[in-house]
């Protein structure tokens, strides 16, 4: 369970006090996630979500997060939005960790998503980028490719340990992709870490986006990549054009994309790839001692590399002009 903080129950009662939510009648901690502490809390007005922000979480970043959820949330997106004290605080300190209290979505996730499901995230994920572009906040984003090589060096000694040859297919990757990655493209307000397990769904149509810690300033075509590589490909790691053409086409309905993020979607989706290979071969190269949260198989996104390695064109990835959504 993802549960790094325990709270005794009179914390939490005295954490609680500040908020005009009524009783709290129950509480449990959730297993998803990997970065921070959740509980959900049920009290006499309803359910909401209980975050600790452990460690990996900079404390400075929070403003950032937090504010983003209410611009969002108040420009019509469905997303969790933070609950202010009776003092108008978002953020507060439970158990020496800042903390906060955000709303319940209704809603489940999709571990196999199908075409309708990436139909659905494309026209989501534009919409998210629609109603984050008058966000005053920026926030670089730290897991760019500036930020590969350093992951790269704190792994590289023991990554054939991994898997063999995984140290030399990461190196070329890396310089290909320093070399030639796109910087001038469209952009703003992304969420960068959108995986099936951070969307929620009623039926076939989405009922709200999660966990925007990871969320950052960015180009649009980058999120659009992470999401092809995290909702296309199927079990044996062939990547699925048809659920690529559902959510390219979806997106492009909303917001159409420039020709030159269009020529730009294999280095990026190569890019994207290669990031969350990378946090997860470091993570799992550093699992701590009594670690209750098995760290993600970073071969996953190896295997993903492979096919991207092979890409030309982002009709391969289901781009279509005329492709309808």
């Amino acid at each position: 369970m993802a549960v790094y903080t325990e709270v005794p129950d009179e914390a939490l009662a005295a954490f609680l006090a500040a908020y005009d939510i009524g009783d709290l009648t129950s509480y449990k901690g959730i297993a998803e996630g990997v970065e921070n502490t959740n509980f959900i809390l049920h009290t006499t007005t309803g359910s909401y979500i209980l975050t600790l922000y452990e460690k990996r979480v900079a404390e400075g970043d929070l403003p950032f997060f937090l504010g983003l959820m209410e611009h969002l949330a108040a420009n019509g997106l469905a997303c969790p939005q933070p609950i202010r004290t009776r003092d108008g605080a978002t953020l507060g300190r439970l158990c020496g960790r800042p903390a906060v209290i955000v709303s319940f979505l209704e809603g489940v996730s999709v571990r196999r998503p199908g075409v309708r499901h990436c139909r659905a995230l494309g026209a989501a994920l534009a919409g998210l980028h629609a109603a984050g572009a008058d966000f005053p906040m920026r926030r670089p984003n730290a897991l760019s490719v500036a930020g590969w090589r350093p992951l790269f060096e704190a792994a590289e000694a023991q990554a054939d340990r991994v898997a063999p040859g995984l140290a030399a297919r990461t190196r070329d990757d890396l310089a290909l992709l320093e070399a030639s990655w796109p910087r001038d493209l469209p952009g703003g307000v992304i969420h960068a870490d959108l995986f099936t397990d951070n969307v929620f769904f009623l039926g076939d149509d989405v009922s709200g986006l999660i966990d925007f810690y990871f969320a950052c300033t960015d180009a649009f075509a980058y999120d659009l990549a992470i999401c092809l590589n995290a909702w296309c490909f199927e079990a044996d790691y062939a990547f699925n054009r048809t659920k690529g053409q559902a959510m390219i086409a979806a997106y492009q309905a909303v917001r159409p994309l420039e020709p030159r993020e269009i020529a730009a979607l294999p280095l990026l989706c190569r890019g994207a790839a290669l990031r969350f290979m990378l946090t997860r071969l470091v993570d799992w190269l550093n699992v701590p001692p009594g670690a209750l949260v098995k760290p993600k198989d970073p071969l996953e996104y190896d295997r993903r590399l492979a096919f991207h390695r092979r890409v030309a064109a982002a009709e391969e990835y289901g781009w279509s002009p005329v492709s309808p959504a």
